[in-house]
């Protein structure tokens, strides 16, 4: 099975180049050291890096604490922090700087792989939640490298599909790797695609051990003062393509009973802030944009927030969010971020990427779940008239953080021999 999985990666490497070619000609942020996708020009670090891989920005956030604590806990090796998308290299660089050494992950195909490893030297690695890389997970295995999922998740919807090529995941799992699992659940479909016993290990999710900074809610109500003092203030963050149009619709409806409401609109992906723009226009809808520097007078109805990192700024200067993603099929984002700010947290039906958290709010009250863009007109005018409803939904989501926190600390129990093998090598 490996050796048809190694073909089929060269098979598909000429389609692979053709998508990464074509992607930068609309968004040339895809052009950025497109070598590393292809295994050249990687950084040549030192023996004993420490390597991290996120695929895109929600992993990125997520794995902040994480970053943290490794760069103090190791202040003399190099960590290497690896992303698929442009995104999630331009959120690691506004995170984190020149602390961490940045690149891309290779394609699939064993001479990429090698040429990777042959220039990071990783003397162990972690990859953020879902990431399976069969060539990657084996080459770990043959150099020795420990391999650790942090926040390990499969969704029930992947287990059957995994389940199809059976005899390569338990392969690849079979490399030693040690699987910090979020729940029960994620755990036992590990355990039954082959993941060791032994080696897997139940941690929570890393996402609850969020870190806001102390002044950010401060910041907040500065920010909300200087834009749109005094206005009801609502934020649809995270919006995918056809989601935008429900959330305007919704929108017109909040404007029926809260005619002073402003939306803050945050479209997920950058390359898409132009094209959001110009639907706003040919609504006829009054908006300014967050880069054009324009006040936002009382006859502007949205404001874009078309710049990257200021997603928790905005948070903390809004009354409620709307998370996206949940309206169309895509999964969902981070409900923890408003919710670790304790703005209440209106999410539409489609939650499977997040579905544990999802159903822990929902349980007790700390989100709505609307349809579709009259349920959610209608969701956040009550919550806009209501405001100790609001406040008690924001309480209880910000409890959920609090009383869930601790899987960083499980996960720096699974790495204390490495990091007594650091400290005893220093």
């Amino acid at each position: 099975m490996h050796v048809a999985y190694c073909l089929l990666s060269y098979l598909l490497l000429p389609f692979y180049a053709l998508y990464w070619v074509v992607r930068g000609v609309f968004d040339r942020s895809y052009w950025d050291r497109v070598g590393q996708r292809f295994g050249f020009g990687y950084p040549q670090l030192g023996e004993g890096s420490v390597w991290l891989h996120a695929v895109s920005v929600g992993e990125v956030q997520a794995s902040a604490p994480l970053v943290r604590t490794l760069l103090t806990q190791f202040p003399n090796r190099q960590l290497l922090l690896t992303t698929v998308t442009p995104t999630g290299a331009a959120h690691a660089r506004s995170l984190f700087g020149d602390r961490i050494v940045h690149c891309y992950i290779p394609f699939e195909t064993p001479d990429a792989v090698a040429r990777f490893f042959n220039a990071v030297k990783p003397a162990f690695t972690l990859i953020m939640e879902t990431e399976i890389w069969p060539n990657l997970y084996r080459a770990c295995g043959t150099r020795k490298i420990p391999l650790i999922l942090v926040s390990a998740r499969i969704s029930p919807n992947s287990v059957g599909k995994y389940r199809r090529l059976l005899p390569l995941f338990r392969e690849t799992l079979s490399h030693g790797i040690l699987i910090a699992a979020q729940s029960q659940a994620d755990a036992d479909r590990f355990l039954s695609l082959g993941a060791s016993k032994e080696r897997t290990w139940v941690t929570g999710n890393i996402k609850f051990d969020i870190q806001m900074p102390d002044d950010l809610p401060t910041n907040g109500r500065a920010l909300r003062q200087v834009l749109w003092p005094e206005r009801p203030v609502w934020i649809a963050a995270s919006t995918h393509d056809g989601e935008e149009a429900a959330v305007i619709d919704a929108h017109q409806e909040v404007l029926k009973t809260h005619p002073e409401a402003l939306l803050v609109l945050v479209p997920r992906h950058p390359q898409r802030f132009a094209g959001v723009a110009g639907y706003l226009e040919r609504r006829q809808i009054a908006f300014v944009t967050r880069t054009s520097g324009q006040d936002c007078t009382a006859d502007s109805t949205v404001f874009l927030l078309d710049t990257m990192g200021e997603l928790p700024l905005f948070y903390a200067a809004s009354d409620l969010a709307f998370v996206g993603g949940t309206l169309v099929p895509v999964g969902g984002h981070n409900l923890l971020e408003p919710a670790s700010l304790a703005v209440p947290v209106v999410t539409g039906p489609h939650l499977f990427n997040t579905q544990e958290i999802a159903d822990m709010f929902a349980a007790v009250g700390a989100s709505l779940v609307v349809n579709d863009a009259m349920e959610l007109g209608k969701a956040i005018s009550t919550l806009l008239a209501d405001r100790e409803q609001a406040a008690a939904q924001g309480a209880k989501g910000l409890e959920i953080v609090a009383n869930n926190r601790g899987s960083l600390k499980k996960l720096l129990v699974l790495l204390t021999p490495l990091l007594k093998s650091d400290k005893e090598s220093g």
